[in-house]
Order: structure tokens, then sequence, then C-alpha cells
């Protein structure tokens, strides 16, 4: 187990001296949760107009209590592993650390939880629709979640491992989805 958080420590510092400063601002931006609400809101309108309104307003509700389920898992994870944040260990004077504020332990990442769990529910709800659509999801997944990184504040372990559960999640949701839209919608 040692020998696995060390290699992670030293993917850690790869990846996040990848930065420089010039850049620190985009990634600062990319990593702020409100740096999405045009996404969010552009994809609304594509399932406004796809799905209608009352699947819709569910898939609003199911949005709502998957975030909410990444969240808190990310939360159970964090208090039960308590493993410290890169940007709390002595280490993190040979890396970058620009976050804003550096929270104390971070096992696993709840933005990349979420960004993924977004990307796949959605990305699965429109694919159909917009072929482009999956893809581009899941590269916007992962640059938010590389962000984290970047800013100092996850190890690529986290944030894998946050990917995993997002995933899982998204996928878990998308199924609920498609029962609630056979059984109630589809006519």
């Amino acid at each position: 187990m040692e020998e696995l958080l060390k290699l992670d420590q030293e993917l850690f510092l790869f990846f996040n001296n990848l930065g420089s400063s010039p850049w620190d601002g985009f990634w600062l931006f990319i990593t702020n949760k409100f740096a999405s609400i045009p996404l969010y809101a552009f994809l609304l309108f594509l399932l406004y107009r796809n799905y209608g309104v009352k699947p819709t307003l569910t898939i609003m509700v199911l949005v709502a209590a998957m975030i909410t389920c990444t969240d808190q898992l990310a939360n159970v994870f964090k208090h039960g592993f308590q493993r410290p944040r890169p940007c709390q260990e002595d280490f993190i004077e040979q890396g970058r650390y620009i976050a804003v504020r550096c929270g104390r332990y971070g096992y696993f990442s709840a933005h990349a939880a979420s960004s993924t769990a977004l990307a796949i529910f959605m990305g699965f709800l429109l694919k159909r629709f917009y072929k482009y659509a999956f893809p581009l999801l899941i590269i916007w997944a992962l640059v938010v979640s590389y962000s984290r990184i970047y800013v100092g504040v996850h190890y690529p372990g986290d944030v894998f491992t946050g990917m995993l559960i997002g995933t899982l999640i998204g996928l878990g949701f998308y199924h609920l989805f498609k029962w609630i839209y056979r059984k109630y919608f589809k006519i």
C-alpha cells in the first residue's frame, strides 16, 4: 500500500508541475463549480427540446439526487479514509498549490465523481439525438477532473477513484431514468 501511495504522490507532482502561471487563471476557472453553469443551461435546453417538460423535470430531480449522492459518498470516504490532500503535505513545496482553499482530507474527488456522473448520465440521454454529445461530455469531465490535480488539492488516485465512482453512479441513474421513462412517459 505504501508503494501505491508513493506512486500517487509522484504522479501528482508530475501532473501538477505541468502547470505554469499563464494557465493558472484558466484552471482556477475550470475547477470553480459555477464555471459550468452555461453548460448546464445548454444541456437543460437540449433535454427540454428532445424529451419535453415532464421527462426533463424528472431528469432534473434525478440529477439533483445523483449529485447529492456523489457528494455525500465523497464525504463518507473523506472522513472514513482521512487521507490528507496534497496541499496539506510537506512535499507540496515541490509542486504548485494555487487553489483558493485547501480542505483537510480528500479521498476521493467529489468534483471528479460529480462531473463524471453527469457526463455519463447526460451523455447516454443525449447520444441518440446528438452523436458527439457523449464524447464531448466525457472530455469536459476529464478536464474538470484534471483541474483538481492542477490546482493542488487532489492526487491522481483521488481523481481516478472519483471518476470510477461517478461512472457507476451515472450509469445507475441512467438506468433508473430509462425505467421511469418506459413506465410513465412512453406511450
